[in-house]
């Protein structure tokens, strides 16, 4: 087996393979599916594993930017992965992935995001549960009252040419809310998304809703809105259609400022997509993502890595004033986290909280432990209890989730993390904190 790029005199091939792995595509979409392939045949974004010139899995590899507390990472959006049936349980999927995953570090992404059909596979390879999708749906009516006030708020409609404009609205929004997961599409996709012939979009100041007619109601596709105004002016637009539309479906936050706004709430019916979530490039991850202002961190971890090597060892991690770094830490450093972690240091209660490694990264980094998830909440990756003053160990995959903000107390659980206490579990809660959401499918 081998990886390599496709290319257009692959693309009858591909589409038989999607046509096996996930049912029948006619001939209207099918053209539609090359049209959007086309332009990114040339960037190395579409992987085939083949044997020979015969066809066994594919995968593609989308250029997003995510934002992590309103900053934005470049991410790999891994879709379309399909293996042949017939060729299905002798390894294809594993191999097509790593190939994905060393696709993604070439390319020069610091992370990778993907809706898994089967966690399984994408787990082994580091990529761990993060974020979901959340759909919301409600009765379209219920969205007419917010007109009574800030009407319109400067809306105006928008199509193709305004995708540029569409693109930089969502990088003041997110940055502005510290938005946590949701993505950008590039300019190539966000122009012909805004193109469809039964799209409609909408365009305020500090905010836009993309949205279509589906059967029995609305689909709002996005709705973003960094002010109270313009959230009320955008989803009001939606809701004048409830004579002709009972119901509006939506993707939203997880605390969308809409379902505070709405009059009546004693009960949401939201639906989750989950998305699995790895760190590409461990270091450059953290020092690009955002972080709460007022948290102040420092201290160490282990972090085990066999598909990334350059991720595996000790890193000290640093938090402050809303950024983070981590540096490669050696003996010092590790020692003297472990004594702090020990004798409990304190924790400062006023403005910040803070562990503190007193002594600065030096030597090379030390061994990193190896295995897979321990036995239990207080057993290492490789099955054994945490000895006394240990720092946190996690798998790349545990550390993945602990940068999207799953909380360590339940890595912990899930065995996920070793070493460390309490207390450092607190710490690194707190600097990791976030509820990411993602508003798109791909």
């Amino acid at each position: 087996m081998e990886i390599r790029d496709i290319t257009d005199g692959d693309l009858p091939a591909v589409l038989d393979e999607r046509r096996r792995a996930y049912g029948p595509v006619d001939a209207a979409e099918a053209e539609r599916w090359k049209a959007n392939v086309r332009p990114y045949l040339g960037q190395r974004r579409y992987l085939g594993v083949f044997d020979g010139d015969r066809l066994m899995g594919t995968a593609r590899l989308w250029d997003f930017r995510q934002w992590w507390h309103g900053r934005a990472l470049s991410l790999g959006g891994v879709a379309s992965v399909a293996v042949s049936p017939e060729e299905r349980g002798r390894g294809v999927g594993r191999f097509l992935m790593r190939g994905v995953l060393d696709r993604c570090a070439e390319l020069g992404h610091l992370a990778s995001a993907l809706y898994p059909m089967t966690t399984p596979l994408y787990r082994g390879l580091g990529w761990e549960h993060a974020g979901a999708r959340y759909r919301v749906t409600l009765p379209t009516e219920a969205l007419r009252p917010l007109a009574a006030r800030d009407a319109r708020a400067g809306l105006r409609r928008i199509g193709a040419a305004d995708a540029a404009e569409v693109i930089a609205t969502l990088d003041r929004v997110h940055a502005a809310t510290r938005a946590t997961g949701p993505i950008a599409w590039d300019e190539n996709i966000t122009r012909m998304w805004l193109g469809g012939e039964n799209t409609f979009a909408y365009l305020a100041e500090d905010g836009f809703v993309v949205y279509r007619w589906q059967e029995g109601g609305i689909e709002i596709d996005n709705l973003v809105a960094g002010s109270a105004a313009t959230a009320r002016a955008l989803w009001a637009l939606v809701g004048g259609a409830s004579s002709a539309a009972p119901k509006v479906t939506a993707s939203v936050e997880p605390d969308d400022p809409m379902l505070w706004l709405v009059r009546e709430r004693d009960k949401d019916t939201v639906a989750q997509t989950r998305w699995m979530f790895r760190l590409v490039d461990l270091p450059a991850a953290v020092a690009a993502r955002g972080y709460p202002a007022g948290v102040r961190v420092d201290t160490v971890v282990e972090v085990d890595d066999p598909q990334r090597p350059a991720n595996s060892g000790a890193w000290r991690l640093t938090v402050s004033g809303g950024q983070g770094g981590a540096t490669p830490a050696g003996a010092a450093s590790l020692a003297s986290t472990a004594a702090a972690i020990a004798s409990t240091a304190a924790v400062s209660a006023s403005s910040a909280v803070s562990i503190a490694a007193s002594a600065a990264p030096d030597a090379a980094p030390d061994a990193a432990p190896g295995g897979g998830p321990g036995g239990g909440p207080d057993a290492g990756r490789d099955g054994r209890a945490a000895a006394p003053g240990e720092v946190p160990r996690l798998t790349i995959g545990g550390f993945s989730a602990l940068f999207a903000g799953v909380r360590p107390q339940t890595l912990r659980r899930a065995g996920l993390l070793a070493g460390g206490t309490p207390d450092s579990d607190e710490l690194l809660g707190a600097a990791f904190a976030a509820k990411p959401y993602m508003l798109d499918y791909f």
